[in-house]
């Protein structure tokens, strides 16, 4: 019967995809810092892409950029609206900080550029309802940067939730974090009130909250009671605590459609090795998601099934899964034969609206010491 049960959720082989590689993509990076890098990297792996424009706000900061990464002949930008007015480009990278996403990615949609935004979304659900109408009026792609989205040990979490093999879903405990690792190794712009907007809060909450919210369909939010605090952050015996000015740790409760409740709690210090595992509770069967020692949107060990079968309590293990692909290296690849086949975005931003209400509403109901509904207005 357990063999039965693994087989249901088997893979079928991945057709593979024709792409036409005359037609080159034209692609312009917006921010040159550290996860440019990743996108850039990525980039250069898809023949059928050219990068062909690099804007930065810092004078000097793209031109080094791009010969420590060799990305090539490129012409250079000051700005997001300069490298978007130039007309080089059929997509962009939104690289820059959180503060910005909002700004870069709604002008570029204004212009019908393709988007691939990094995440967190944005830092406000304003900003996120902004982002989603300026896609709905647009003729561009719009997708988030979400590569945990493509890991084949996530996809298998959806696929086993989504089989009802668990029932009907009602309890969801998630989140994780790092004992310590506030990131300040590339400088100190995620730390800056004025430049990330949010901390742990949205840099790897976002990613926890995703993996549950997508596996059961993306519920719409209904309240939330949150908490939040930067113990770490304004230490002083911590180096960069003169600047440091959003959350290092965050936690919610959220009620859900459906009559779901999602407890979660994220952190970037902590004295503790995790704050808990992932685990989906549902009436017919409950799966837990084993922690990471430091959260990077994938899973700990194998995801385990505790079910009934023929009247006895099992638990059914499924064995991890082997990325044979740079999760990340897929995310660019999607959202590049998105854009040239003018389909559906790999990671939608309707599905991260929701995402993003969940983390505005923690903070503002943090800072409001109580419980609030989330209101979502119509795209």
């Amino acid at each position: 019967m357990v063999d039965e049960i693994l087989d249901a959720f088997k893979e079928k082989k991945a057709e593979i995809k024709e792409r036409n590689y005359d037609q080159k993509l034209k692609v312009g990076i917006i921010g040159t810092g550290w996860i440019a890098e990743a996108h850039v990297n990525a980039y250069k792996k898809c023949p059928d892409v050219e990068i062909v424009a690099l804007a930065d706000l810092i004078p000097g900061k793209a031109e080094a950029f791009c010969e420590r990464y060799n990305v090539g002949k490129v012409a250079f930008f000051p700005s997001h609206k300069e490298l978007i007015d130039s007309g080089m480009c059929d997509a962009v990278s939104v690289c820059t900080y959180n503060a910005t996403h909002a700004e870069c990615t709604i002008y570029a949609l204004e212009h019908n550029v393709s988007v691939l935004l990094e995440k967190p979304m944005c830092v406000t659900l304003d900003e996120a309802v902004a982002i989603c109408k300026a896609e709905k009026n647009s003729d561009a792609v719009l997708s988030i940067g979400f590569q945990p989205r493509f890991d084949e040990n996530m996809k298998m979490l959806k696929k086993v939730v989504q089989s009802g093999e668990l029932g009907k879903i009602y309890y969801i405990q998630t989140g994780g974090g790092r004992r310590r690792g506030i990131p300040t190794p590339f400088g100190t712009s995620f730390i800056r009130k004025e430049t990330a907007g949010i901390g742990a809060l949205g840099d790897i909450g976002c990613y926890s909250l995703d993996m549950v919210l997508n596996s059961i369909g993306y519920p719409k939010p209904l309240t939330v009671s949150g908490y939040k605090s930067d113990f770490f952050g304004k230490a002083p015996e911590y180096e960069h605590s003169d600047v440091f000015s959003v959350d290092d740790f965050a936690a919610g409760f959220i009620r859900l459609e459906g009559d779901i409740i999602l407890d979660f709690r994220i952190a970037w210090a902590m004295n503790l090795d995790t704050p808990g595992d992932t685990i989906i509770m549902g009436t017919k069967g409950s799966v837990r998601v084993p922690s990471t020692e430091c959260w990077n949107g994938s899973i700990g060990g194998p995801l385990v099934i505790y079910h009934e079968i023929a009247g006895e309590q099992i638990e059914t293990i499924i064995p991890e899964k082997d990325n044979s692909e740079n999760c990340f290296d897929i995310k660019i690849r999607s959202f590049c034969d998105a854009v040239k086949e003018h389909g559906e975005a790999p990671v939608p931003c309707r599905e991260i609206l929701y995402n993003q209400a969940i983390i505005d509403g923690i903070s503002r109901s943090a800072e409001l010491g109580r419980e609030i509904a989330i209101e979502i207005p119509e795209i």
